[in-house]
């Protein structure tokens, strides 16, 4: 419903912040990581989710696709609500959170405030493959050095192809790509024919 909302940071605090759009203030939800993000900031953009309930609607308010993408995915496991979303993306960054749902370590959500064995082992079944990763930190990987190699990692992921076989047809474009500066788009399209 609202995508993401742009405008000046009128208040910040770890929890929520006020973003001022033509002299309306909305309320926003954000994670702590978000709250590293934007502190000090005169302005910004935040990725938005909406939820409607009977008694309030709350926006959640995200400094990444990825962070807003790694929320409503969380949501979508039975037994986690909005404020257990929020507490693990405030625990764990986007890429934390995927990392240790990919490597199935249960033991290490279980260390997030408010998260039981149950819950650990549901989120990591439930999402397991689901979500987007960025820039990972391994010599292996293609997008080290390159953002649009990173974009198209990202993009890759996005489109539901798995992190192993969207790193290795883009280390495959690499090694024969003439021209290492391509667009984003041109490493998507190159990455999807090595597959």
């Amino acid at each position: 419903m609202i995508g993401y909302i742009e405008g000046q940071l009128k208040e910040v605090t770890p929890t929520h912040t006020y973003i001022d759009i033509g002299g309306i203030g909305y309320e926003i939800h954000i994670t702590l990581n978000t709250y590293q993000h934007i502190n000090g900031k005169a302005s910004c953009k935040l990725f938005t989710h909406l939820k409607i309930s009977e008694d309030a609607w709350t926006l959640y308010g995200f400094a990444t696709e990825q962070e807003k993408t790694a929320f409503q995915q969380l949501l979508s496991v039975s037994g986690v609500g909005a404020a257990t979303a929020r507490i693990l993306l405030s625990s764990l960054t986007a890429d934390e959170l995927s990392s240790i749902i990919g490597g199935g370590d249960s033991k290490a959500l279980e260390k997030v405030k408010g998260i039981g064995a149950k819950t650990a082992q549901r989120i990591i079944l439930e999402l397991k493959g689901k979500l987007p990763q960025g820039i990972t930190s391994s010599e292996n990987s293609p997008a080290q050095h390159n953002t649009n190699v990173a974009d198209a990692l990202n993009a890759l992921l996005g489109l539901g192809i798995n992190k192993s076989m969207a790193e290795s047809a883009l280390k495959k474009v690499k090694e024969q790509a003439a021209d290492k500066n391509m667009e984003t788009e041109e490493w998507i399209k190159l990455a999807l024919k090595n597959m």
